[in-house]
């Protein structure tokens, strides 16, 4: 079972499946409850750097005509030197505009953007920094200006579109995902490494996320919660294959 922080004791009946990373998970348990050799195992897994994120609500009022006739797409990849590398720090830029495939994800005449930097944002620009403080304010404003430029590509006056504006940090993905260092996820090298798969030492404490196989991003991290429902004979791989099926049109 889990012990809430309030004290509440949740018991579950067949096992508890975690979703937080294998290092935050490790660091949930009771002291002496797993191997130290496994705990060593997770601790030294690299990790990614962490990255920045700017979220959006703006006004699709006029927009192809601010865009100089273009169609708005839904993704983008900005690119600021193809010399320095994508893995460079602020130099790629992803941006992803679901409304424009869902409109439901935004108010009638609204879209949403999120734009992030992947896996390129030192954590140690932002260790130890008050939350609160200006300076942390101002690091923010900083360190955004490369997904504002991003966007602006697209977008060219986004800026006095929008009706929400929020950016994230290291330290915001730190605290709300439990994200060691505010880590994009286990730097893991395909051919080199492979991930681990859903089992821990304790019985009937299983993992899924991006910390265990197949890996990072959505469509991986969804696969992981498949792989520890039919470790516990939750689902049956028909049931999977069906829902596929279903879903290619």
């Amino acid at each position: 079972g889990v012990r809430l922080r309030g004290g509440k004791e949740v018991r579950a009946r067949k096992a508890v499946v975690s979703n937080a990373a294998a290092r935050s998970t490790a660091r949930l348990l009771p002291a002496g409850q797993v191997p130290e050799s496994w705990q060593k195992e997770v601790d030294e897994v690299p990790e990614c750097s962490s990255f920045m994120h700017l979220h959006l609500g703006f006004s699709a009022k006029d927009l192809k005509e601010a865009m100089g006739g273009k169609e708005l797409e839904c993704h983008y990849m900005v690119v600021n030197d193809w010399e320095r590398g994508v893995d460079s720090e602020q130099n790629l830029v992803l941006i992803s505009i679901p409304s424009v495939l869902d409109p439901t994800m935004a108010p009638e005449g609204m879209h949403t953007i999120h734009a992030y930097t992947p896996a390129t944002e030192p954590y140690d620009l932002w260790k130890g920094l008050d939350r609160k403080s200006e300076e942390y304010a101002k690091l923010k404003e900083e360190r955004s200006q490369v997904l504002w430029k991003a966007v602006e590509r697209v977008i060219p006056d986004i800026r006095k579109r929008c009706d929400v504006t929020m950016v994230g940090t290291p330290l915001t993905h730190e605290r709300f995902l439990r994200r060691y260092r505010g880590s994009y996820g286990p730097a893991i090298q395909a051919g080199k490494q492979i991930f681990p798969g859903p089992g821990t030492p304790i019985q009937n404490l299983l993992l899924c996320g991006d910390s265990v196989f197949p890996g990072i991003g959505i469509p991986a991290v969804a696969a992981s919660g498949m792989v520890a429902a039919n470790s516990l004979g939750l689902e049956t791989l028909d049931k999977h294959k069906k829902l596929l099926d279903e879903m290619v049109v």
